[in-house]
């Protein structure tokens, strides 16, 4: 379970639950937890000096890391992002990849989310 820092708790919150359909669970003060289908998610407000920051964040936060998450609803996400006019990183498309000699086919957008992380919805 993935626990991301954010520049704005309060926006990230928003974007997750409006747009992308998580559901949020319960919050603290700097702390958010939420989920989506079976993937649960934790936000977290980055603040100078906590302990777990391993060096200083920088947008795009989550350099070479993507985050692939099973969307129960793939086509109203793509719908609700379009019209939040919210940029796509990669547009509604089908992939397939192999895992040895077997094909998986699944259909995929990838955006950023407020503060850089990319992540993959998948059906």
């Amino acid at each position: 379970m993935p626990e991301l820092m954010t520049s704005d708790l309060t926006h990230s919150l928003d974007v997750y639950t409006r747009i992308f359909g998580f559901t949020l669970h319960y919050t603290r003060p700097g702390f958010a937890y939420l989920s989506l289908g079976r993937a649960q998610w934790m936000l977290e407000q980055a603040e100078p000096g906590k302990a777990w920051l391993t060096g200083p964040l920088e947008v795009p936060f989550g350099r070479g890391i993507n985050f692939q998450i099973v969307h129960p609803q793939l086509d109203a996400l793509h719908a609700r992002l379009l019209a939040e006019e919210y940029p796509l990183f990669q547009p509604l498309r089908t992939d397939t990849y192999l895992e040895g000699e077997v094909t998986h086919t699944q259909r995929q957008l990838l955006v950023q989310d407020p503060d850089g992380y990319l992540l993959r919805f998948t059906d």
